[in-house]
């Protein structure tokens, strides 16, 4: 029977793999179909391998784990850091702080796991708070960086695309998404050179195949279930839905215009008037909370989460659900199952149950905490303070 986990346990759960990753890379193979370790093949793209090349440098070709543990904790204060600003910009209360630092997981995740997923989330979170303080071009750099480490921060792009497309007009944003393409051709470059087929559909595969005995989210289902087709559709449908959903009623909100006549309005352009209103509706806490909101959707709906997901989710919890206006009580209550939850390893079909109803919630909360009267626009001073 699942436990929670009352002790440090073995690091090198895909540390290893990483290593003999770059080792490869280092002698010169630039194929991804041809770079493996213990735990298969390359799945991440090009900044991954960068960083984990410098890694294997600074770490005697990856022998001394403490020197990467003490980098890995820089790391997680570092984004720790960033994330209090990010909730600082959308005046977030100080009692809501307390969730931000007190997961086990999370530290595990960072700290004994070493995982990828660590450099992923604090470029993401850079991005978001460049995006608050109107850093459109940074923002976009540190976004695209961060989803050439794992493509998970794909989740994020909705919103992304929402927020820039309304924060900075049709044009602009379209630039912004020339830049992040640019960087990722300039990152994944050596790869693309030897094979662009192989790098492509291992460093981003879609097609993936996902085994039951891993899953943190679905485990109460049944495998059979979770491995059927069907299963797979309704949740692609589901994730659509949802960001159909929000998209509509949410997300459009800043151009205050029934859903169709805004994608029109956005796509056609608007008057410089009109531009500037909707700019000024483009807060630090909408940017916030659409972000979020969007990779919460794409984790409830996601066929397969791991242990390393949390990092997108234990950050995101938080907000989403003071956002909706939920009693602290309440709040401090759904974090406490979430948690618990994630701890218990292997999942069960209790705990899965909870990770799914924990998001299921957040998800609800950020469909509530976004409505007619969630924000306030922009100050003309604060509106011109950017790029």
């Amino acid at each position: 029977m699942a436990q929670p986990l009352t002790k440090t346990v073995d690091t090198e759960i895909d540390w290893i793999a990483y290593m003999q990753q770059v080792t490869q890379y280092i002698a010169g193979e630039r194929d991804y179909t041809k770079l493996y370790g213990d735990t298969g093949p390359l799945v991440y793209p090009a900044a991954h391998v960068y960083i984990y090349r410098l890694l294997h440098y600074v770490t005697n070709e990856g022998t001394d784990i403490r020197t990467a543990q003490y980098i890995f904790v820089a790391l997680y204060l570092s984004t720790l850091l960033l994330v209090m600003q990010c909730y600082r910009q959308a005046k977030v209360p100080p009692h809501v702080f307390p969730l931000l630092i007190l997961s086990k997981r999370l530290h595990s995740i960072f700290m004994l796991r070493l995982f990828n997923d660590g450099f992923a989330v604090f470029f993401l979170f850079l991005a978001i708070f460049c995006y608050q303080r109107r850093l459109w071009t940074a923002g976009s750099l540190a976004y695209s960086f961060g989803l050439c480490v794992k493509m998970s921060l794909l989740l994020a792009l909705p919103a992304v695309g929402v927020v820039l497309w309304q924060g900075m007009g049709r044009d602009r944003a379209l630039r912004q998404a020339v830049v992040m393409g640019q960087l990722q051709v300039l990152l994944g470059y050596p790869f693309l050179a030897a094979n662009p087929r192989s790098y492509l559909s291992r460093a981003f595969e879609l097609s993936r195949q996902f085994l039951f005995k891993w899953t943190v989210n679905w485990r109460f289902v049944g495998e059979q279930t979770f491995l059927s087709r069907p299963f797979s559709l309704a949740l692609l449908g589901a994730h659509a839905a949802l960001l159909t959903a929000f998209l509509a009623t949410r997300w459009l909100k800043p151009t205050d215009v029934f859903p169709v006549r805004a994608i029109q309005q956005l796509i056609n352009m608007p008057t410089e008037v009109e531009r500037n209103k909707i700019a000024r509706m483009i807060t630090p806490d909408f940017i916030l909370g659409s972000i979020l909101g969007s990779i919460v959707i794409g984790c409830l709906c996601a066929r397969s989460l791991h242990y390393q997901f949390y990092t997108y989710i234990a950050w995101s919890t938080p907000f989403l659900l003071w956002r909706s206006g939920m009693h602290p009580v309440l709040m401090y209550g759904i974090w406490a199952a979430q948690e618990w939850a994630w701890n218990v390893y292997p999942s069960t079909g209790a705990s899965s149950g909870v990770v799914v109803g924990v998001l299921a919630t957040t998800v609800i909360a950020s469909w509530l905490g976004s409505g007619p009267a969630a924000e306030r626009p922009l100050a003309d001073s604060e509106h011109k303070h950017e790029e």
